[in-house]
């Protein structure tokens, strides 16, 4: 199976990069599949064969995942459209930056960030604009000149030294004409991108009353093992909630993920007397929250 072939291959390469890797994310519908971290830099992962099943709701659970645990979201696929993913190149879904298995493995293990992104219309690279630049006026060539000897206006030339990229074929001819490297490594740990898409907050449903009382405030995740991403004060709260049967069965792996992500797990289970610990996570009847008074006395509760 090939969803099977990728998640082995991805947790290969984050361990030979010294990452810590999460349990594998066994629900469906689910937005990812499995986390890793490597010191302060946390990748949340979702695995789709053909990047194009990946579907808005799914981007949007993704990037609000990534934002509250201060991490970077990726989409780890083979194919887009009908073509295979080029190794090197770096695609776009809502937002969410796709690659496959071995781009990430050349940046991750071998150090050798890819160069190419994928826009409608083929593939592009970003152009060191104030180098290119540099060279031009140190050959004493004037925009006319440039943009002749590659067949292009006098203000296209003006926008790649401003900084907007060009087209794979462009950029190579560029390189040659200077005999200088001008086509800039993508960083594909960086939080923000470009064309990032925006991504809106939805309100949990049928959260406990007293998580917002105690002045947290509620993210709502439709695909993961929890049902909100609870936030105090900058510290994030992985929230489970529902009968007891769903989330006793999501505890385990809830606090896996907030081990790995450095964040904090809790399940709350309406008429639930009992108070206990599933590895990381703390589990609660929704009667125990009644008694705090703020999302401090809580995180307290879970440190304990």
């Amino acid at each position: 199976m090939i969803q099977e072939r990728l998640l082995q291959t991805l947790t290969s390469i984050l361990l030979m990069a010294d990452f810590k890797v999460s349990e594998r994310c066994g629900m469906r519908p689910r937005s990812f599949d499995i986390i890793g971290a490597r010191g302060s830099t946390v990748l949340v992962i979702k695995v789709a064969p053909h990047i194009d099943s990946v579907s808005e709701e799914n981007a949007r659970d993704l990037a609000l995942i990534s934002r509250y645990i201060k991490g970077v979201p990726m989409i780890i696929g083979e194919k887009a459209r009908d073509s295979e993913l080029e190794r090197g190149a770096v695609y776009l879904r809502y937002g969410i930056v796709a690659t496959n298995v071995m781009t990430l493995y050349d940046y991750l293990v071998e150090d050798a960030p890819p160069l190419v992104y994928a826009q409608p219309g083929g593939l592009y690279v970003n152009i060191n604009g104030s180098l290119l630049r540099d060279l031009r006026e140190e050959r004493q060539m004037s925009l006319g000149d440039l943009a002749g000897a590659l067949g292009v206006s006098r203000r296209t030339i003006s926008k790649y030294e401003s900084g907007m990229g060009t087209t794979l074929e462009i950029a190579i001819r560029l390189e040659e004409i200077f005999d200088a490297a001008l086509v800039e490594a993508i960083e594909l740990l960086e939080k923000q991108h470009q064309l990032a898409h925006h991504h809106e907050d939805v309100s949990p449903q049928n959260a406990p009353a007293d998580l917002e009382r105690m002045g947290m405030e509620l993210h709502g995740i439709r695909r993961a093992p929890f049902e909100a991403l609870a936030v105090y004060e900058e510290e994030t709260i992985l929230t489970g909630y529902g009968p007891a049967q769903k989330v006793m069965r999501r505890a385990e792996l809830i606090g896996n993920i907030s081990d790995i992500t450095n964040s904090r797990a809790i399940c709350v289970i309406k008429d639930y007397n009992k108070r206990k610990k599933v590895g990381k996570t703390l589990v609660i009847g929704e009667k125990h929250l009644s008694g705090l008074e703020s999302g401090s006395d809580l995180i307290n509760l879970i440190d304990d």
